[in-house]
């Protein structure tokens, strides 16, 4: 294997991971309506984190996909999730 195949194969499955965790959360929201006014708070930032989670999922895998079938488009692949990476970095640094 080559060792971008597997760097990828981290950043998607870690995407894929927090995006089924965080939909897990979203259906538990809905499913405790009783909760409602004190879940309101968390709702906005569990969108957010839904959103962008997955929209780094769809960019891994197709960053991945086109590594596995050496597809020549996968370059813009490489650095859409380069970027992601980046904002996303920037956007939840620790200071």
């Amino acid at each position: 294997m080559r060792p971008l195949f597997v760097l990828l194969l981290i950043v998607t499955g870690s995407a894929v991971a927090i995006a089924v965790s965080l939909a897990m959360a979203a259906v538990v929201f809905l499913l405790l309506p009783e909760y409602s006014v004190r879940l309101a708070p968390e709702r906005a930032p569990l969108i957010t984190g839904l959103v962008w989670s997955w929209l780094l999922s769809g960019v891994g895998t197709a960053a991945l996909i086109g590594e596995w079938r050496a597809r020549p488009w996968r370059r813009y692949a490489y650095v859409a999730l380069t970027a992601m990476l980046l904002v996303l970095g920037w956007l939840h640094r620790p200071f």
